[in-house]
């Protein structure tokens, strides 16, 4: 009986300094992705680095992009070959594009609609008003995307690679591209809106692939956007070169000049519109604050 007693004393004894002891919090982990003001942050100092590159590594990366291009367009266009769900189809030409998209996010190609986001996010947040620099290296990453965009083009057309399907269903997609020009100066118009709604999505994919931490996170982030502005027919300058270069190589019924004028220009002037003022501009604004204070820390 004593024994018992004094057995239970001890367990009391033992549950009151229990509960006098703290519990430990398990430690939260890490997150996996950057919240909006470090993105945003993450993008002035990518502009800043990339306008700091020697002008031979601007051009080289600005070319492997352009290259890049062409190589996610011509694969959007075989896996859309015979695929009469249009769901279906623009989920495959969607990801077929995200592949070209992936090798530049992650390779650190210099795009230009990647960059109608990146430098206007430097110039806000970070260096004030734009520079003549800043127009040279834009004009670069432009002028090395066609170059390399065709340098592609010319080689899988060299290699004799593709068959007839591919091409047929190149110049249907060709036709929706430029059903723009039947419309005159309203067509030209509304490529402009068009560009600013593509570059919107690509500056969203930029934005979701700059949050992940990961290289699966990094691939998610930007296959959902491209499949956005694929879907909705959106006209994005850059993947355009890739398509116009497979184009002005084969028989279609557009001339090199007619894609030029009347989808390249305008859907190159909305781009701009877009990643500078919808996602550039937006975010520093709205997080301005969140960067000040993480460029004081």
């Amino acid at each position: 009986m004593t024994e018992k007693k004094d057995d239970r004393k001890n367990l009391d004894r033992e549950m009151k300094e229990a509960e006098k002891t703290p519990i430990k919090k398990a430690d939260n982990p890490d997150r996996q992705f950057y919240i909006p003001s470090q993105i945003v942050n993450e993008f002035g100092e990518k502009g800043r680095d990339h306008l700091a590159k020697p002008f031979r590594a601007q051009m080289l990366l600005a070319f492997t992009a352009g290259s890049f291009m062409t190589f996610g367009a011509a694969f959007s266009i075989l896996l859309g070959i015979d695929i009469e769900a249009e769901g279906i189809y623009y989920l495959l030409s969607g990801l077929g594009f995200a592949a070209g998209y992936a090798m530049v996010f992650i390779s650190g190609a210099v795009l230009f609609t990647e960059i109608n986001v990146l430098l206007p996010t430097y110039k806000f947040h970070i260096a004030g008003l734009m520079h003549k620099n800043m127009v040279k290296f834009w004009l670069a990453t432009y002028l090395g995307n066609i170059v390399g965009a065709l340098f592609v083009a010319v080689l899988i057309q060299t290699s004799g690679s593709l068959s007839d399907p591919f091409y047929m269903e190149m110049r249907e997609l060709l036709h929706k591209k430029m059903k723009f020009m039947q419309f005159g100066v309203k067509g030209w118009f509304e490529v402009i809106i068009s560009g600013i709604l593509a570059n919107w999505m690509i500056g969203m994919a930029a934005f979701l692939t700059t949050a992940a931490r990961d290289i699966t996170g990094k691939l998610l982030g930007t296959t959902l956007p491209v499949i956005l502005f694929v879907a909705g027919n959106f006209q994005h300058s850059a993947a355009n070169m890739g398509y116009f270069s497979l184009g002005v190589l084969s028989d279609t019924p557009y001339a090199w000049y007619e894609f030029i004028l009347f989808n390249l220009i305008p859907a190159s002037i909305g781009n701009i519109i877009g990643g500078a003022l919808l996602v550039a501009l937006i975010f520093t604004y709205a997080y301005k604050e969140d960067l000040s204070s993480q460029n004081d820390n």
